[in-house]
C-alpha cells in the first residue's frame, strides 16, 4: 500500500512530486523526507492548491489551528471519512463503552471544528448500540447538568477542560452524578490535578482516552483494553506511526525512549499525509505490538486546553507586534496554574516599552486566534503571559546547543 501511495502522490500531487523528485522509483519509508510544516501548509492553499492529489468533489472540510490569515484546512473524501469513523469506533469498546450506554457528546461543533461531528459518527458506527445525547460544548453548564440527569446519562465525551468545568458545576449544584461510569476525553492532555476533581463529581467513572487523532494527521492511536494509563494507545490499522529522535531524526524502536511522532496515513489520498509530524511526543511501550505512550507536545505546535497554537504563528504575532524592534529569541512555555493550562511566551531582545509590547502581543493573539480569547473569557484556560529575559536565560538543548522552542512544564 505504501508503494502505491508514493506512486500516486508523485504523479498527482505537485508538492510531493517536487519533494520526492530525487528519490528512486520505489523508496523505503525511511528514505522519504519528513514533511516540513511550513512548506506543507504553504502548498495546501484554498486556491491553486499544490498539495492535493485530486479535486475535492465530495466529503467534508475542517479547519484546525493557525491564524485567521493563514487557515489550516484539511479535506476528506466521503470514503476516507467513513473509513476513519468506522476504524476509530472499534476502539470505543476497549475504552469501556457498553451496550445501551447513554452518551453525552460535549465536544465542540460548528465553525469547521471536527470533534463533535467525528464523535457522533464514531458512536454511530460503534460495535455496541448506544443512545446519543448531542449536547455540544456550547451548552450552558445548567443545561448540560439537567440533560445528564433527565436522560440518565452514563458516559461523557469532552475535552478535559470542559469536563473539569462541568465537574465543578455538578459539585456546586447537585453534588455528584453516580450514574456516569465512563468519561472519555480527547483534544488535550489529561493531568493528575484534574482526576481528583472528576472523581468527586463522577465517583463511579473511569477516565479514558476516546482515541488519539488530529484534524491534519487523521486518526493515529486507539485505546488499549485493560490499560490503566490513559496515555497508552495502539496504532490504528492503515496508519504507520514512527517515533523519531528529536536531534538525529532517526527512527526509535526501543521502549521508553522519547521522540516526536511522525505519521503516514495509507488511507487518505486526496490530502496525502506521508511522514507528517503531528506535533506530539511519545515513547514505545511495545514496538512490535505498536503500542505507545503519549508524552506531550513537540516543537510544531502547543496545545493549551483544547486550543492548538502553532509556534511559527506565535512568533509571527510577536514580530508583527514588535514593529521592527529586535526580538532576538523566543520560546513557548506551557504551565499549569490553578489547575488550568497557561501559555507563556518567553522572549528576549533589545526592546523598549516591554509593558506596551506585551499588551500589543496579547491583543494581536486575541485578534488572530479568537478561540483562545474565548476560552480565556470562559475560564477554561489562563490568559497569555509574557516573560522578558536575557538571551542566556532561554533554555537550550544541552546536547546540541539549539534553542528549545517548546517547553512543557505541566507534568503528567
Amino acid at each position: 500500500m505504501l508503494d502505491q501511495l508514493i506512486k500516486l502522490v508523485r504523479h498527482s500531487s505537485p508538492f510531493y512530486a517536487e519533494l520526492y523528485k530525487d528519490l528512486p522509483d520505489a523508496p523505503a519509508l525511511e528514505a522519504l523526507p519528513v514533511v516540513e510544516h511550513a512548506a506543507y501548509w504553504a502548498a495546501n492553499t484554498l486556491q491553486d492548491n499544490k498539495l492535493r492529489a485530486g479535486e475535492h468533489v465530495g466529503g467534508i472540510i475542517f479547519k484546525s489551528g493557525g491564524t485567521t490569515s493563514a487557515p489550516k484546512v484539511s479535506v476528506y473524501t466521503r470514503a476516507e471519512w467513513r473509513e476513519m469513523s468506522e476504524t476509530f469506533s472499534k476502539g470505543l469498546v476497549a475504552a469501556g463503552l457498553r451496550e445501551g450506554d447513554r452518551v453525552a457528546n460535549l465536544f465542540y461543533a460548528g465553525e469547521l471544528y471536527s470533534s463533535f461531528i467525528f464523535t457522533l459518527n464514531a458512536l454511530q458506527d460503534a460495535p455496541v448500540d448506544t443512545v446519543q445525547l448531542p449536547i455540544a460544548g456550547s451548552a450552558t453548564q445548567e443545561f448540560v447538568t439537567n440533560a445528564l440527569l433527565e436522560f440518565d446519562a452514563t458516559v461523557l465525551t469532552a475535552p478535559p477542560t470542559s469536563l473539569c468545568q462541568l465537574a465543578q458545576h455538578v459539585i456546586d449544584t447537585v453534588g455528584s452524578l453516580p450514574l456516569i461510569h465512563l468519561v472519555l476525553f480527547s483534544g488535550e492532555a489529561f493531568y493528575g490535578d484534574q482526576r481528583e476533581l472528576l472523581a468527586s463529581a463522577f465517583p463511579n467513572a473511569s477516565v479514558r482516552s476516546i482515541g488519539y487523532a488530529s484534524v491534519d494527521g487523521g486518526i493515529i492511536g486507539a485505546p488499549v483494553h485493560g490499560e490503566d494509563d490513559a496515555r497508552v494507545h495502539q496504532v490504528y490499522p492503515g496508519r504507520i506511526m514512527e517515533i523519531l529522535d528529536e536531534d538525529t531524526g532517526n527512527p526509535i524502536e526501543e521502549p521508553g525512549r522519547a521522540g516526536r511522532i511522525v505519521v503516514t496515513d495509507l488511507v487518505r489520498t486526496l490530502q496525502p499525509v506521508l511522514r507528517y509530524p503531528v506535533g506530539d511526543r511519545a515513547e514505545w511501550v511495545d514496538f512490535e505490538a505498536r503500542t505507545f505512550r503519549l508524552l506531550g507536545r513537540s516543537g510544531e505546535g502547543a496545545r493549551v486546553g483544547p486550543v492548538t497554537l502553532y509556534l511559527d504563528d506565535l512568533l509571527e504575532i510577536v514580530r508583527d507586534s514588535a514593529s521592527g524592534q529586535g526580538i532576538t529569541g523566543g520560546q513557548v512555555v506551557l504551565r499549569r496554574h490553578q489547575a488550568k493550562d497557561q501559555l507563556v511566551l518567553r522572549l528576549s531582545g533589545d526592546v523598549t516599552g516591554t509593558d506596551e509590547l506585551t499588551e500589543a502581543i496579547v491583543k494581536r493573539l486575541d485578534e488572530t486566534r479568537p478561540m483562545f480569547a474565548d476560552h480565556v473569557a470562559r475560564g477554561l484556560i489562563q490568559p497569555l503571559a509574557v516573560e522578558w529575559v536575557g538571551t542566556t536565560e532561554l533554555t537550550t538543548n544541552p546536547r546540541t546547543g539549539k534553542l528549545v522552542r517548546l517547553i512543557d512544564e505541566r507534568g503528567a
